[in-house]
């Protein structure tokens, strides 16, 4: 009978988020799968985890997987843990847990911390809908693609950021996005936590002058859909209504559908459209 696979959350700062779930599963699995051995072994020390470790990173993340799916199916059950947080959110457990999946491998997740909800959730910013983007790519290409795809972003932005890299991001953010509301969020479930709501523009400001210290999470505002709703109407406005007309009449339109659709790109009303046609 095959094994199985438990993504167990460890604590992302207080130890004492480590649920009760977690700990006993990762004293009765063979083997845990650790991100990294050496800083999750103050862990296991600290909850009497005697279970023997391996690692498994982003480096050895396919062959690792490969040699893990292999002892699962020889009836071993496994845990995957990750520095801090949840095990595949931002880091190599998503291809441990694919190579499950088609392996036929049971994948079960016992909950615990998570750096993004846990900052959403104290943001101040909206939390119905959310895009979570991890760390931007390192890649000058890819990074700048990404930004892009979220200039018209309307859910709220959350992502993650290193110390050293803290003030470019936000310049790169100004850049794209304009003076949003941001809330940052650092030192979480930590003595010293903080979230503080400010702007893209007052942040860049501050780390100028203040070296940042420690692990950040970035929420940034959603553009508005009337904002966007704008940008449209002020896009279609620098084109005549009868310009506006000859492209849906080009694309197959009859009149009245093009003039209603007229009327709906530049937020006025069939009438006007239809008086603007007759003094042209």
């Amino acid at each position: 009978m095959a094994g199985q696979l438990y993504l167990c959350a460890t604590p992302i700062g207080n130890l004492e988020d480590m649920t009760f779930r977690v700990i006993r599963i990762l004293k009765e699995v063979d083997l845990i799968a650790a991100e990294d051995t050496r800083n999750s072994m103050k862990l296991m020390n600290h909850f009497e985890i005697k279970t023997k470790m391996t690692s498994y990173h982003e480096y050895n993340k396919v062959d690792k997987a490969r040699y893990l799916v292999d002892k699962m199916q020889q009836g071993m059950n496994i845990a995957l843990i990750t520095d801090a947080g949840t095990p595949g959110i931002s880091d190599p457990g998503e291809e441990l847990v694919r190579q499950c999946h088609e392996a036929g491998i049971t994948v079960t997740s016992l909950p615990g911390a998570c750096a993004a909800i846990t900052a959403l959730t104290i943001s101040g910013q909206s939390t119905r809908r959310f895009a979570f983007e991890a760390f931007l790519p390192a890649d000058k290409k890819e990074r700048k693609k990404i930004l892009s795809s979220l200039e018209n972003e309307t859910r709220t932005i959350i992502l993650y950021e290193a110390p050293h890299r803290l003030l470019k991001t936000l310049g790169e953010l100004y850049e794209v996005l304009g003076n949003r509301k941001l809330t940052i969020c650092k030192e979480l479930t930590k003595k010293h936590e903080k979230a503080f709501l400010t702007t893209i523009e007052e942040a860049k400001a501050f780390y100028e002058t203040e070296e940042p210290r420690g692990e950040y999470v970035l929420l940034i505002e959603g553009k508005s859909f009337k904002e966007l709703e704008k940008e449209s109407q002020e896009e279609f406005a620098k084109y005549t209504i009868q310009e506006h007309m000859e492209q849906y009449l080009a694309g197959g339109m009859d009149k009245k559908q093009a003039m209603k659709q007229v009327a709906k790109d530049r937020g006025i009303s069939k009438r006007d459209v239809y008086q603007a046609l007759l003094e042209d």
